[in-house]
């Protein structure tokens, strides 16, 4: 008899979870300059994966909440602190800027759960400032670096300016193409700082007309890098000798540019929806919950991460954090959107794509604005292991 109720009770401390609930919040920019590229449609994919896992984990109800953090660290602070303490959150999904991310992962850490980043960027995350319960998901800066930036250096144009977002993203965008460019020979002529959300970025491109660079390399995302490349063909910086670059671009910045002003670019992501028959199945699903708009890149690293972590707890019998991140960093991941491997310092390896944008010509409805012109492998878009700063890689 003792036997069988210890046996018991056993069985109901490895399957526990913590508030009777899991709970998912998707922290996000749902109204500011990112909204675009993650925001609402974040949500959508957060409660499809919910909906497809079916709505229940270990018996226990599935609840997706959100915020918005407007790409501001402090809200982003603020709002997961929220998350963690009002709504008892167990897993902190999004984070569309660097900003964010990482004031959302210094607070997840001191609550002790998990952090998805799938929309920020830069190596920080997993490299000096990666914690014990934060994943980067679908990209990071040094794969756009070694993507679209050595595409561009390798067509023999290789002297650069940038024109910089003012925070850690553009920084760190900046330093790693930065290094592919010297690497190849290449030479940086100079680059210039702009405010994040800036809406006048006339004196910023006359500098980097003034330089002769071959490339004005754009280091910064969303509104814009719509806006310098808007502002460039406005000054007839576009289609001239000089080249504009955006080293970081969505599915999403197409569509508001437009092809006929952004046919040929070549950009890197993680994931394009018209890839294959598995990303089309998916992109179709979400389109009839989007209002017909395909997933980005990074609402797509949402509807696949937040699987993952329902499944760990399935698979581990507890959203206790440490158990769900010990079993994600022991597996292998394919689920038919991603496939790779999530290491010690929490970066998910996986293969990146370099993209072309089509002519007018080429496409046939909205959602089709690029082709995948070549699969970078994972081991070549991912900072080696032996080279991170991250404090639990040994």
């Amino acid at each position: 008899l003792i036997a069988g109720l210890m046996a018991v009770s056993a069985v109901a401390q490895a399957q526990t979870i913590s508030d009777n609930e899991v709970r998912i919040g998707v922290l996000t920019d749902l109204s500011g300059i990112y909204s675009a590229i993650e925001g609402p449609g974040a949500v959508v994919a957060a409660k499809m994966a919910v909906a497809d896992f079916g709505g229940k984990v270990l018996g226990k109800n599935i609840v997706v909440t959100s915020a918005d953090t407007q790409s501001k660290a402090d809200l982003a602070s603020s709002k997961a602190r929220e998350m963690f303490e009002k709504d008892k959150v167990d897993l902190i999904v999004g984070n569309v800027s660097t900003a964010s991310a990482l004031a959302a992962m210094e607070v997840s850490e001191q609550f002790k759960r998990v952090a998805i980043v799938t929309g920020a960027a830069s190596l920080p995350i997993t490299n000096e400032k990666c914690t014990p319960y934060s994943i980067h998901y679908v990209y990071d800066t040094y794969a756009l670096s070694r993507g679209t930036g050595k595409a561009v250096v390798d067509t023999g144009k290789k002297n650069w300016f940038f024109i910089t977002a003012d925070y850690a993203f553009g920084h760190t965008l900046e330093r790693d193409t930065s290094e592919v460019v010297n690497a190849s020979g290449g030479k940086v002529m100079g680059s210039v700082k702009h405010p994040i959300n800036t809406t006048d970025f006339s004196s910023f491109l006359a500098q980097a007309q003034a330089s002769k660079a071959d490339i004005i390399g754009l280091a910064n995302a969303g509104g814009d890098t719509i806006g310098s490349v808007k502002q460039a063909a406005e000054l007839g910086i576009m289609g001239s000798k000089q080249t504009v670059v955006p080293l970081l671009m969505f599915l999403t910045d197409i569509q508001a540019l437009g092809l006929k002003q952004t046919a040929g670019m070549n950009f890197t992501v993680g994931w394009y929806w018209d890839y294959n028959d598995s990303n089309r199945k998916f992109a179709q699903r979400f389109m009839k919950e989007f209002k017909g708009k395909a997933p980005t890149s990074v609402q797509a690293g949402v509807y696949s991460s937040t699987m993952q972590y329902l499944k760990a707890i399935a698979a581990t019998k507890t959203d206790n954090s440490d158990a769900v991140m010990k079993h994600l960093k022991s597996i292998e991941i394919d689920d038919g959107l991603f496939k790779g491997k999530i290491r010690a310092d929490g970066k998910f390896e996986h293969d990146m794509y370099l993209l072309q944008v089509k002519s007018e010509k080429e496409s046939k409805n909205p959602n089709d604005v690029a082709k995948v012109v070549k699969v970078i492998a994972a081991k070549d878009a991912t900072l080696p292991i032996a080279q991170s700063k991250c404090k639990f890689v040994k």
